[in-house]
């Protein structure tokens, strides 16, 4: 099972500096919360299909399909019924709080699969540095890229336990949903217990190296902004333009 999402592969998307990225990817959630509009939401999403097309990384959406479809699930049927409008379609369902509730999954999916994008296009040894180059303390940036390195691996953790418990005979599989997710409780337990015990490991790993010793950090990778960086940057700035005046000024 590959536990992480990077996509070690030779783009452009790949040389990008990864406070490109970054930038690229919170413009998309700035975006994508300012509008309601279903048009507009579906052509952020489009400009952000189009981007990952560009960098071959849409391919790790298949490991979150799943969630993407229950995010849009769960919002439309939400706001159908807590929705309020005055065109009343099937009992407490309104057109207007069906309407929001598709937009909010447009925007939802737009916001997970541009996070998606950055991840599978950037390393975390990258991401680090990246945030370390905006100023910001490298003891919070090496936390924030540990938290995101730590997620696939208790992913990839529950996958051996389960793969490991099921080898012994215990039957995942059998049952309905619940009943399926009470055979999962379990296994909780030794899946802490590993994750605990790896993060101890960690930690004595850093102090042993002298984490946190000096202020002044040193590092193996060169990052830096090229001509594609600065292009895409101002391409970046005119949509935010554009998006805030359609907003602010037009009203859209």
């Amino acid at each position: 099972m590959e536990m992480f999402l990077y996509l070690n592969k030779n783009t452009y998307m790949h040389r990008l500096d990864p406070r490109t990225k970054l930038f690229v990817m919170l413009a998309t959630f700035a975006t994508a919360l300012m509008f309601n509009t279903i048009p507009i939401l579906l052509g952020v999403a489009l400009v952000v299909i189009v981007y990952g097309l560009s960098g071959e990384v849409l391919s790790n959406l298949n490991r979150i399909k799943i969630i993407l479809l229950m995010l849009s699930l769960v919002s439309v049927v939400l706001w159908s019924f807590m929705g309020q409008g005055v065109i009343k379609l099937i009992g407490p369902i309104t057109q207007e709080g069906l309407l929001f509730g598709v937009a909010t999954g447009i925007k939802l999916d737009v916001m997970v699969i541009a996070g998606m994008i950055f991840l599978s296009s950037t390393k975390i040894e990258e991401l680090s540095l990246g945030l370390q180059k905006l100023k910001i303390p490298y003891r919070v940036a090496f936390a924030f890229s540990t938290a995101i390195r730590l997620v696939p691996m208790i992913v990839g953790t529950t996958y051996i336990i389960s793969q490991a418990q099921r080898s012994r005979g215990l039957d995942l599989d059998s049952g309905n949903l619940l009943t399926r997710i009470k055979k999962y409780i379990p296994l909780l337990i030794p899946v802490f217990i590993s994750v605990i015990r790896g993060t101890n490991v960690f930690a004595m790993a850093l102090e042993s190296k002298g984490f946190g010793y000096s202020s002044q950090r040193s590092s193996y990778l060169q990052i830096a902004f090229r001509s594609v960086d600065f292009l895409l940057l101002a391409v970046l700035f005119l949509l935010l333009l554009g998006s805030m005046y359609f907003k602010i000024v037009a009203g859209w």
